[in-house]
């Protein structure tokens, strides 16, 4: 009998549904196996259990049970405090950037950005909806700086720029600086040196390429000069201390200085 029974076991394993005509993969017991996580529901019914099979012969006192029933409680005010933190904190995501990581239809990670529109709470679950969908606060992965994203597309001059002009042999001078993109693309600059404004038709602008004329930098004598840079994008993105030009040459002969006038 016993090895009948150990027969229809092994011939159970072996019969399958089909689905699409594939057999479909036998349920492993360890799907369900619950997590270590212990909620308030979980301690109610192991102190349930307790109570219905403690020994006769030696139960537990009150004083047991009452301090039992504190330890419950407190669990439960820390998971409703855990759960009003979460609330809170998502809330505060209200407006801001964020990333969030989820699947799509083929189960590849993929990372969604956005900014968060509102807060949507149902069923003691909190979402984020990030433009026009919603993702569990779970899936939240970055929160990013609304002025950090602005500074990567604003204008820029990421390395020091040294140049050199020759008085002697005077030629233009060209650098490349990153004008921006997006909403805070720039397609003008002005340039100061020493406090002089160069004129406008003295800088020209094709794309990332700045050309200063010759004629600009010949009025400065031999030194070595900091430029300014002021792009035209919607902030006026300034940059100070990123180019150096080292004019070298000849300088201008010294003006005579005037004779005083007569009364």
């Amino acid at each position: 009998m016993e090895n009948d029974n150990k027969k229809g076991g092994a011939m159970s394993e072996l019969i399958r549904p089909v689905s699409n005509g594939k057999v479909e993969p036998k349920k492993n017991s360890a799907d369900n196996t619950p997590t270590s996580s212990l909620g308030k529901d979980a301690f109610l019914q192991l102190l349930v259990t307790q109570m219905k099979y403690q020994d006769p012969l030696n139960p537990n006192t009150d004083t047991q049970f009452v301090a039992q029933l504190a330890t419950f409680s407190q669990l439960e005010q820390l998971q409703n405090l855990g759960q009003t933190s979460t609330n809170t904190q998502a809330f505060s995501l209200v407006g801001k950037d964020v990333v969030v990581k989820t699947t799509n239809s083929s189960g590849d990670t993929i990372y969604k950005q956005g900014k968060v529109d509102y807060v949507n709470i149902s069923g003691g679950k909190v979402q984020l909806s990030i433009n026009g969908n919603n993702y569990s606060m779970d899936d939240l992965s970055q929160v990013i700086d609304s002025y950090f994203l602005i500074l990567q597309d604003i204008p820029n001059i990421r390395e020091k720029i040294n140049l050199e002009f020759d008085r002697d042999e005077p030629k233009d001078i060209t650098f490349q600086v990153n004008m921006g993109k997006g909403d805070y693309v720039a397609d003008n600059v002005a340039i100061v040196i020493k406090g002089k404004v160069i004129e406008e038709k003295h800088i020209k602008v094709e794309g990332n390429k700045i050309t200063i004329s010759k004629e600009a930098l010949a009025e400065f004598e031999p030194g070595i000069y900091n430029a300014t840079i002021v792009f035209n994008d919607p902030l006026y993105t300034t940059v100070a201390d990123k180019i150096a030009i080292n004019i070298k040459g000849t300088p201008s002969e010294p003006k005579e200085p005037e004779e005083p006038k007569e009364p």
